[in-house]
């Protein structure tokens, strides 16, 4: 069987853990966010790439579900008493490891595809991982701040603020052609199935279908999601914010519907059994990640509703 999936971070993250132990044989490719990559310090930061990569190759900080295990901060509280303006982001000494070579490699001429396949060689994730764009697009929140309006880098809003400012857009900005990586459309058409994490569906999700092509592409192929809203509440983060700025309701039903035609099936938590979204097929089945067991079922009803 040959999945693929659109996924952002950690809930992405977590569920692709689940496909993999629920179809061990499945051949997996991943499409994952890169509207979150920011530059700092003269480094390319790309964390739900990262994200992903660190979980299924075993890397990963099982609590916090982002960085790395066993990680230390020295360089981060340097950085914090150098009074760096930036120092609220959280770079972990291991961490920082990988963005000094992914930059060296794309200085060197690299791209995002490239250097994402050879730090894949250590991390060995058991499926492959593809940047949504080769080309450098990032999200932007638009704020209004003390009665003033300004942008934002997404990791400003999201980590800084913890999305606290109430957000009046999110903008995807690219100075090019927002060209799909090489073999995400590819992947997408040999597809059996694809599958919509219960990631965030505005900047995770979302970002990844503002890709030329990749909206037209899923369109032809059965279409499995999950829902990232569970009893009006996001699973994790502050996704209601983000649904907020695109005025969609916090709710399983509403961000079912905003997906729209791209769903054949949309898997809701037990809480949410009377969600419906017009000409979808519509489940309800435990949602909530507990453990491994749990998000392996998770993916199991989704298979299963993609054969139904």
């Amino acid at each position: 069987m040959r999945i693929v999936a659109l996924a952002g971070g950690i809930g992405g993250a977590r569920f692709l853990q689940g496909v993999q132990h629920a179809e061990p044989a499945a051949h997996l490719t991943v499409v994952v966010n890169t509207g979150d990559d920011t530059t700092l310090y003269g480094l390319r930061i790309c964390p739900d790439l990262d994200t992903v990569m660190y979980t299924l190759g075993g890397g990963i900080d099982t609590e916090r579900g982002w960085g790395r295990q066993d990680e230390s901060w020295q360089a981060k509280e340097e950085l914090a008493a150098y009074g760096s303006p930036t120092a609220w982001f959280g770079l972990g000494d291991r961490d920082l490891a990988t963005h000094l070579r992914r930059t060296q490699l794309m200085l060197g001429g690299k791209t995002l595809t490239e250097v994402t396949q050879v730090l894949c060689e250590r991390w060995q994730p058991g499926a492959t991982l593809l940047p949504m764009s080769d080309v450098q697009a990032e999200t932007h929140v638009t704020v209004n701040e003390g009665g003033s309006r300004r942008a934002m880098h997404f990791q400003e809003w999201w980590i800084k603020h913890r999305a606290s400012l109430p957000a009046e857009s999110i903008t995807l900005v690219h100075h090019n052609d927002l060209l799909p990586a090489p073999g995400v459309l590819e992947a997408i058409e040999r597809a059996d199935v694809v599958l919509l994490p219960p990631s965030n569906p505005v900047v995770s999700i979302g970002t990844i279908l503002q890709v030329e092509g990749v909206r037209e592409a899923l369109k032809a192929k059965r279409v499995v999601g999950l829902s990232p809203i569970i009893g009006g509440s996001p699973v994790r983060g502050m996704a209601d914010a983000c649904l907020t700025a695109i005025g969609v309701e916090t709710s399983a039903e509403a961000v079912g519907r905003h997906y729209g035609d791209l769903l054949d099936g949309w898997l809701v938590d037990t809480a949410d059994a009377g969600a419906v979204v017009p000409g979808v097929e519509v489940r309800a089945v435990p949602l909530y990640m507990t453990d491994i067991e749990a998000t392996a079922e998770m993916a199991r009803a989704a298979l299963d509703l993609a054969g139904a």
